[in-house]
């Protein structure tokens, strides 16, 4: 999840590694869903602890798999505030969104597949739909969309500030996409409780496609009224956080 360095980059580069990335991205992070909430998982009720973990690490592997290709933007609203930075130009940032929303959906298919005996064994269409996108914990649509524009704005910022070409510590160390893992792991754990922390357009809302067209065994309504708010929400927050990043930080 970093910006692409190196001089330009194609079609070729951008599409296949964004497919790639956001599909390991989305099978590790909704593998780790399902592996605590679905019926007879060995890993059923382990907790919301597991599950922030499990997207970070699932960040780390998608972005060090195909940072080298595309930057490993892996998620639209960083993908947003990299071109809002000017790291990238409008033509390139469409690329990137086509490869973060195919990706998102492949993942969303092999983790039904991983998991399709668990779905059947499960009763709650709601832990089924949990598996592929977010949903609200107390419903309020101000105030979830709120949330996930300030869980976006911290994301996307962060990311800016921490791969600073002036922020020599991490610049040198290369750990630049590690500690974009541990944010995501920190958004999750400080900002994640009121609505799943979807933070990502592509995560949220292919799943969520995949869910609806795919006959998931006993599955319920795909929530599509709360749809709109973890495509939106972090959206906003992430041209939020480059347009502060822009205006602060200096070079």
């Amino acid at each position: 999840m970093l910006p692409p360095v190196g001089g330009e980059r194609s079609v070729v580069d951008i599409i296949p590694a964004e497919i790639i990335g956001t599909m390991l991205l989305i099978l590790l992070g909704d593998g780790v869903v399902a592996a605590v909430l679905l019926a007879k998982s060995k890993a059923e009720n382990s907790g919301w602890i597991v599950i922030t973990f499990g997207w970070g690490f699932a960040v780390m592997v998608g972005a060090y798999s195909v940072g080298q290709f595309s930057g490993a933007h892996l998620n639209p609203a960083v993908t947003l505030g990299i071109w809002i930075n000017g790291g990238i130009d409008f033509g390139e940032a469409i690329q990137y969104w086509i490869g973060e929303f195919i990706g998102a959906a492949i993942g969303a298919v092999l983790v039904l597949g991983s998991y399709w005996q668990h779905f059947q064994q499960t009763e709650d269409p709601g832990l089924k739909l949990a598996v592929f996108s977010t949903g609200p914990a107390i419903r309020n649509t101000f105030w979830n969309l709120f949330t996930e524009v300030v869980g976006t704005f911290v994301l996307v910022l962060g990311i800016l500030a921490m791969t600073d070409p002036g922020n020599k510590g991490v610049a040198l160390s290369g750990l630049g996409t590690l500690l974009v893992a541990f944010l995501v792991v920190g958004i999750g754990l400080s900002l994640g409780g009121p609505t799943g922390y979807a933070i990502n357009p592509a995560r949220d809302l292919s799943p969520r496609i995949i869910h609806a067209i795919l006959p998931v065994p006993g599955k319920g309504d795909s929530d599509w009224g709360y749809a709109w708010i973890p495509v939106v929400g972090p959206m906003v927050g992430g041209a939020l956080g480059a347009l502060l990043y822009v205006v602060a930080w200096p070079g």
